[in-house]
């Protein structure tokens, strides 16, 4: 708890809607927080029984001063939020992962203006549309303006009096008929603005206006039997459909929305923009955002949505989210769809948003693969309802053929890896015939009562292979062990990949696709191959040690010798005989390798 008289603070702070401000005792300002009621919002900090997160409990103890900004609505203090955390970057807040460098195409403030892309965004009186996240969609639409209009390339000042002087000559551009020579008055004015404004219709997403526009001038063109000059428009309109056909994704009557979504772990969170107009997605970006305390999603969202709204100077009264956002304002309505076209978009949105988290996941796994240890650890320990990470895992798998020969194995993971010098193998020595149940509760005893004789750390997750039997038969020798209620266990049925629970007849179904379930399938996998490997190489000596013995002057003790000194039938026939002598008299290997010859 912090250090200074934190009620006196309280007790100044209004409840109103604001901007609080933490600071430290260098008087260093540590956080930026928005709140519509700023006395409830900074008094939840202190509440003495409420549970915070480590990293909320260290930016509690560090404040030494509050300060606020009262506003008038709660938006007013979304708004300042946002612009406060992006001038100051106080260390407890989010971090905002962006590019600031993303372009722009700029229609220049001249005469007779040019279009075309730029990453300096001047105030000198030009129009600019974007910033484009994607740059491929940018050339996208240069590309259709360049080839739906002639205009001029050059950066020749175009004023009326140097036309009119004759300063300027056509170039290659008029003759290969991709401008139509301004500089030689053979362009007017009017006609190229014409061009202009049409072109900033589409960059606002408004390109059926433009359709619209060019096929009324086809039809005048036509009765008027201008027939070339419809045939150039006819022309154009092909291009502009063919493109409008390309980037509309729902209804055209969908105009001037904006649509967010979100995805998020317990470090990072990504948030997807779409900007909607007549259907069509003219502006989209995703960005990241690092987590610096415990910030849900909502928090997350409305401080993004400030952030796109912002750079992208959207106007629209509408934003498509996942889930409802508490703000209140009159001139903003948050739309949580459930079918039809706005439902298609937010699905569009999550679908880029999960793939851009993907991506950058995978990005950071590469470079530092505990990261990925810790996230599929973390999902394991969410899934399971653990309350410790489960950094040590063991599971058992037991093995018999046709009731003898029974063996249990054991393996260990410790940070979802195999911990092979850890892995254990368990004759059974007190369960006579094929009991699986029996042959499961004397290898857990074993292994738990020595680990706690010799004081071993215990794991945080057993996983049993088998269904609530042998789950049951587990737990029975950990309550003898007064373990039962210090560890997870968990049974996982082969079939249908059940996981059982002591003392609940439902089992647990995993997707399928989840890590979870494929790192526990691993460790049963992992386990059921030690404990073939063992089972088989005891079968194979059990049925040598039986044939050995049938041989003439080869007894059991002689047996178990060979056994010991050869580890398998394999190495016995491949012995020679001053090896063999090192166990048996002359007699015998003489015996032994005649009764190979003629059983090879």
């Amino acid at each position: 708890m912090s250090a200074f008289d934190y009620k006196k603070v309280l007790a100044d702070i209004p409840h109103k809607p604001g901007v609080y401000q933490y600071w430290d005792v260098e008087d260093t300002l540590i956080y930026i927080g928005k709140a519509k009621d700023l006395r409830n919002r900074v008094g939840s900090y202190f509440i003495q029984d409420r549970q915070l997160n480590g990293k909320t409990r260290v930016l509690v103890s560090k404040i030494r001063k509050i300060t606020f900004t009262i506003v008038d609505t709660e938006i007013d203090a979304w708004l300042l939020e946002n612009s406060l955390i992006k001038k100051h970057q106080p260390r407890y807040n989010i971090m905002l992962k962006d590019d600031k460098t993303y372009p722009w195409i700029i229609i220049k403030k001249e005469p007779f203006p040019r279009v075309y892309w730029t990453r300096n965004r001047v105030k000198d009186g030009s129009t600019y549309f974007g910033p484009y996240a994607s740059v491929g969609m940018m050339h996208t639409i240069l590309d259709l303006i360049k080839e739906t209009y002639t205009l001029r390339t050059c950066n020749l000042p175009l004023t009326q009096k140097n036309i009119t002087d004759g300063k300027f000559k056509v170039c290659l551009e008029y003759q290969i008929g991709n401008c139509k020579g301004p500089c030689q008055a053979y362009q007017s004015e009017p006609d190229y603005d014409k061009n202009i404004e049409e072109i900033k219709e589409i960059l606002n997403g408004k390109i059926s206006n433009v359709i619209k526009d060019v096929k009324q001038v086809i039809r005048d063109a036509a009765a008027e039997l201008n027939f070339e000059y419809a045939h150039q428009y006819q022309k154009k309109l092909l291009v502009l459909e063919k493109y409008q056909s390309k980037s509309t994704v729902v209804s055209s009557a969908i105009t001037n929305i904006d649509v967010v979504s979100i995805a998020s772990d317990e470090r990072y969170a990504f948030v997807n923009y779409l900007k909607v107009m007549n259907g069509s997605i003219i502006q989209t970006q995703t960005i990241e955002i690092k987590k610096r305390l415990d910030e849900t999603d909502e928090e997350l969202l409305t401080l993004a949505i400030t952030e796109f709204r912002t750079k992208f100077n959207s106007t629209s009264k509408e934003v498509i989210v996942p889930f409802d956002i508490v703000l209140e304002d009159s001139n903003l309505r948050f739309t949580v769809p459930k079918l039809g076209e706005k439902k298609k978009l937010l699905e569009l949105s999550q679908k880029n948003v999960l793939f851009f988290k993907k991506e950058k996941l995978n990005q950071y796994e590469k470079l530092n693969p505990d990261l990925r240890t810790e996230r599929i650890l973390g999902q394991l320990q969410k899934d399971l309802g653990m309350a410790k990470l489960p950094v040590h895992i063991e599971c058992f798998d037991n093995s018999n053929f046709q009731g003898k020969y029974p063996v249990s194995a054991i393996v260990v993971f410790k940070d979802a890896k195999p911990s092979k010098k850890d892995y254990r193998h368990f004759n059974v020595k007190t369960v006579e015939g094929p009991n699986d149940f029996a042959t499961m509760e004397e290898a857990v005893f074993r292994r738990y009562k020595r680990m706690l004789e010799e004081e071993d750390t215990l794991p945080q997750l057993i996983i049993i292979d088998g269904g609530k039997g042998q789950l049951s038969s587990a737990m029975s020798s950990l309550k003898k062990l007064g373990l039962a209620n210090k560890v997870m266990v968990v049974g996982i049925a082969k079939r249908l990949e059940e996981l059982f629970f002591p003392n609940d007849p439902y089992p647990l179904y995993l997707d399928k696709k989840s890590e979870s379930l494929k790192l526990i399938q691993q460790l049963r996998d992992e386990a059921h191959r030690f404990g073939i490997t063992f089972h088989r190489k005891k079968r194979d000596q059990g049925t040598l040690k039986t044939e050995l013995e049938q041989i003439e002057g080869i007894g059991k003790t002689t047996a178990d010798k060979l056994l010991r000194q050869f580890k398998s039938v394999k190495k016995i026939k491949a012995a020679t005989e001053p090896e063999l002598q090192t166990v048996l008299n002359k007699a015998q290997v003489k015996t032994l390798l005649e009764y190979f010859e003629k059983n090879p």
